[in-house]
C-alpha cells in the first residue's frame, strides 16, 4: 500500500552551535512508510560516513525487502511480523558493512553510529533500534518514550545503582552501550505496537533530548502539533537556544488516516485468540 496520503512526515536535521559539521543522517520514505534517523560518532567526519552508510543501506535495502516478503504475517518463532523481521536483519546486515568499512579504511577506523527505525504498515508500527537516538509518541496530549536507550545511564537506572536524575547528574552524558559497526554483529532491539489517527511520533537524536527535556518536548507538540513543520523548527530551535551542543535532527510522523487491510486486521483478530 502506497502511504503517501496516509501519513504526513516532516524531517529536519540542524549542525547545532559547537559541531564543525552534521553527523547525523536522515531518510524518509513515506510511500513504503519507512523512517531512519543514524547519530555518527568517531573520527573526523567517519561518524558521518557510519550514519550516512546506515540509512542509505536501510533504505536501500527494506525497499527491495518488502517487495518479496508476505506482508502483515507473524513469524510463529518470535511472534513478530515479517516486516519487523526484515528491518531488524537489514540493520544487522547493515552492521557487518560499516564494521567492515571501518577495518578497511583508516580514516574510518572506530567509526559507529546509533539507529532508529519505523516501518509503518497495516495501522502498525515496527521499530528497531540500536543505540540512544529515540522515538516517542505523541497520543491524546500525552508523551511517551517508545524505545529505551542503549546507554551508561539507562544501564546504572535498570540495576538500581541510580534514580534517572543521579544518573543524569553523576554520569557523562553520550556514553552508549551499544551501536552499529563498533562489533562484528549487534544485538537489535525491537518493538511493535498499533497506530490510530492523530497519532504523532517523534524520532530524534540525543542533540534534542539532552538540550530538551521530555516535558518541554511534549509542551512543543501541545502548542504546535497542528503544524508539523513548525512543531520540528521549534523543537531544533529549543535545542539551540538551550546551547546546542550536538548535531540536532528531528523526524516527525502523524497518521492521517486509517490504513488497515482487511487481511491484515482479520490475522491480527486470530494471532490474539492463538
Amino acid at each position: 500500500m502506497d502511504l503517501s496520503t496516509k501519513l504526513e512526515v516532516v524531517n529536519q536535521s540542524d549542525v547545532g552551535q559547537k559541531r564543525p559539521h552534521n553527523e547525523d543522517s536522515t531518510i524518509t520514505d513515506v510511500k513504503n512508510g519507512l523512517v531512519i534517523l543514524a547519530d555518527g560518532m568517531g573520527g573526523y567526519k567517519a561518524g558521518e560516513v557510519a550514519s550516512a552508510l546506515a540509512v542509505t543501506d536501510i533504505q536501500h535495502n527494506v525497499a527491495n525487502g518488502l517487495k518479496k516478503i508476505k506482508k502483515g504475517q507473524t513469524d510463529d518463532t518470535t511472534g513478530l511480523h515479517n516486516e519487523s523481521i526484515l528491518i531488524r536483519d537489514i540493520i544487522t546486515q547493515a552492521n557487518s558493512n560499516i564494521y567492515n568499512t571501518a577495518l578497511t579504511d583508516p580514516q574510518c577506523k572506530g567509526m559507529g553510529t546509533t539507529i532508529v527505525v519505523g516501518l509503518f504498515y497495516d495501522n502498525t508500527l515496527s521499530i528497531a533500534h540500536v543505540g540512544d537516538s529515540r522515538l516517542y509518541r505523541f497520543r491524546n496530549n500525552g508523551l511517551q518514550q517508545v524505545t529505551k536507550d542503549h546507554s551508561l545511564i539507562q544501564e546504572l537506572v535498570d540495576r538500581g545503582l541510580y534514580t534517572l536524575e543521579e544518573a543524569k547528574a553523576n554520569t557523562p552524558k553520550n556514553l552508549v552501550t551499544r551501536a552499529m559497526g563498533i562489533e562484528v554483529d549487534v544485538d537489535v532491539d525491537v518493538v511493535e505496537e498499533m497506530v490510530i489517527p492523530g497519532d504523532i511520533y517523534l524520532l530524534c537524536s540525543d542533540g534534542l533530548n539532552d538540550m530538551v527535556n521530555d516535558e518541554e518536548i511534549h509542551l512543543t507538540l501541545s502548542k504546535y502539533s497542528a503544524n508539523l513543520v513548525q512543531t520540528a523548527e521549534e523543537l531544533v530551535k529549543f535545542a539551540n537556544q538551550r546551547g546546542g551542543k550536538d548535531n540536532i535532527s528531528v523526524i516527525l510522523v502523524r497518521i492521517r488516516e486509517d490504513f488497515s487491510s482487511p487481511k491484515g486486521f482479520i490475522q491480527k483478530l486470530i494471532n490474539r485468540f492463538k
